[in-house]
């Protein structure tokens, strides 16, 4: 198996029995099942080549009719591995939206391998809920999350649930709870 290939396997691995086998977003198994969720790995080592390879995938996003294409993980294993650097370059990340006239369309969410919280201890089992196997940006459409969020019954109580569930099985554990 090539590096590429083992990278992607492995994120997706991560969505199907992390986030989706815990049912940390309840909103990624039916795009996950339905092979909606494009997986593109980024061959960047640099800043500008990410910022390109951003680009790149927010035109194919908004240019793929949902049906097609639900969302995107954008995964770049050999960039922002330190997290301060890769927190940064999420206002990049944002001010492309702009410039592509693309914000309220696509919203950018983050995950890291070592995601942490404003105001949490580093070592916080919730900071899981946000820790992936290599540096990512998770491309949404606007629209999606909005009809997500008005047919779940209670979405205000999704953070709390996956705080205590990750509190819970750290404590199993004896310690930090990994994004496994």
């Amino acid at each position: 198996m090539k590096q590429s290939e083992y990278i992607i396997a492995q994120t997706r691995r991560w969505v199907e029995s992390f986030v989706v086998g815990l049912n940390l977003c309840p909103f990624a198994a039916n795009p996950l099942r339905q092979g909606k969720v494009r997986f593109a790995l980024s061959q960047a080592q640099g800043v500008a080549d990410l910022l390109q390879d951003l680009a790149a995938e927010l035109s194919h996003l908004a240019q793929t009719p949902p049906e097609q294409v639900e969302t995107t993980l954008l995964i770049h294993p050999e960039v922002l591995q330190d997290f301060a650097d890769y927190n940064d370059f999420l206002d990049l990340a944002e001010a492309l939206l702009v410039d592509m006239d693309l914000e309220g369309v696509i919203q950018i969410a983050s995950f890291h391998p070592h995601y942490h919280f404003a105001g949490t201890d580093a070592h916080a089992p919730e900071n899981a809920t946000n820790r992936s196997p290599y540096p990512m940006l998770h491309l949404l459409r606007e629209d999606s999350v909005e009809a997500a969020v008005a047919s779940h019954p209670d979405v205000a109580s999704i953070p709390q649930r996956n705080i205590a569930l990750l509190r819970k099985r750290s404590s199993q554990r004896g310690g930090e709870e990994e994004a496994s």
